[in-house]
């Protein structure tokens, strides 16, 4: 997401995909250069804090060969190849559309090192690359991308990856399932509340739509969100108000089993006179199949136009909320929305500065037992913003 526009709201998509191999993931144990790092695929994860352990910052004239690295506005991890992936939003305007492979070196102690090791080009359905919008508005063919969440499925040796779209220019958003060579496989069905039209205030809103993705640890569901509410559903957050996304949950046949309301907060600052502000859901993380992490960030615009971050990771529970599938719109009707509990304000940190921060994962098992979690910026390949990844300890109950 591009953070200048600010993108805001949620809603969570569970797929079920429609041919499913079913693969149980086994141990697997690596000696680390500093700790053991015990990696499996589990079937559920308990969260009660998070303990920061480190931070890693990548310049931002890295490259990998010709290519820029940065944008990053997705992470996943492969417990079975030990390797991470990265989906950046760059939408083919410094290099054609891709994910990075990267490895990262932490331990409970310390975070050590980021290393990219390889970029993969994804395809659209004719087999062709993502063209840029200067090469959509010559042709008039193509998809523009604005990739935003990228997620290893853990149950096929394959990628699911979620595009805003660009209502300007009448692009829908998607989900879509590709190779681990990028080849494109199929399309996740959207809701009809969700597309645009010929109405104006139908339909996602632009630079606000699926803005993050997540598999239940069994691989059984799958969820999806905007950053920001459907025109439907009310307006975005303020620094008077929040606002409502919606959650949508599907099965493997790639079926809508329900959809829930998320409260995103208001604001929690107000800009400097004649300047912008915004606060949306930029990723989610599922803990087991009823709970999810819910990444909420918020910008507030200065003076000199940088933006301060407000970031923090809640914890929201499905279990107890109304299935709102059927309502066209959040504005009439009632319903009880998603429980959220706060998990982490990342302000709180000893740090001098948080970034755009819009990728979230979990990583290895750690010596002690304990699972890690890392999160990463989009510098949106701005001299003022950085590309930062972060580490934390998971503490179970």
């Amino acid at each position: 997401m591009k953070l200048r526009l600010f993108k805001f709201g949620m809603i969570a998509v569970v797929l079920l995909l429609s041919r499913f191999i079913s693969k149980k993931g086994k141990v697997v144990k690596k000696q680390s250069n500093h700790e053991n790092l015990i990696n499996k695929i589990t079937e559920s994860h308990t969260v009660s804090q998070l303990a920061f352990i480190g931070e890693k910052r990548i310049p931002n004239d890295t490259t990998l060969g010709e290519i820029a690295v940065g944008g990053f506005s997705g992470i996943d991890y492969n417990p079975q190849t030990e390797k991470w992936i990265l989906i950046s939003d760059d939408s083919s305007g410094r290099a054609t559309a891709c994910f990075y492979t990267a490895e990262l070196e932490y331990d409970s102690h310390n975070f050590y090192e980021v290393t990219f090791k390889d970029v993969t080009h994804l395809k659209q359905t004719d087999g062709t690359t993502y063209p840029s919008s200067t090469q959509h508005d010559k042709k008039q063919t193509g998809i523009v991308p604005d990739f935003e969440s990228i997620r290893f499925d853990p149950n096929t040796n394959t990628i699911w990856y979620t595009s805003e779209g660009d209502r300007k220019i009448g692009l829908m958003s998607f989900i879509r399932h590709a190779k681990l060579n990028g080849q494109y496989l199929s399309d996740l069905k959207l809701p009809d509340q969700f597309k645009i039209g010929s109405k104006p205030n139908v339909g996602f809103r632009h630079n606000l739509a699926f803005e993050g993705s997540t598999f239940t640890p069994n691989g059984d569901f799958y969820y999806t969100t905007t950053e920001a509410p459907i025109y439907q559903d009310g307006d975005v957050s303020s620094t008077t108000h929040g606002s409502y996304i919606r959650i949508i949950k599907y099965d493997r046949q790639g079926e809508i089993l329900a959809e829930y309301a998320y409260p995103v907060s208001e604001i929690p600052a107000k800009p400097d006179k004649d300047k912008a502000a915004g606060n949306g859901v930029s990723e989610i993380l599922a803990i087991n199949n009823h709970e999810l992490l819910i990444l909420e960030r918020a910008g507030v615009q200065m003076k000199d136009d940088s933006y301060f971050n407000y970031v923090s990771i809640y914890k929201g529970d499905t279990s107890s909320a109304s299935n709102i599938s059927q309502l066209n719109s959040l504005k009439s009707g009632s319903f009880t929305p998603i429980c959220k509990k706060l998990v982490l304000d990342l302000n709180t940190l000893d740090l001098p500065t948080i970034d755009n921060i819009e990728g979230m994962s979990w990583g290895p098992k750690l010596k002690n037992g304990h699972e890690s979690l890392v999160l990463v910026s989009d510098n949106n390949f701005n001299s003022s913003e950085v590309t930062q990844f972060l580490a934390f300890e998971v503490i179970p109950k």
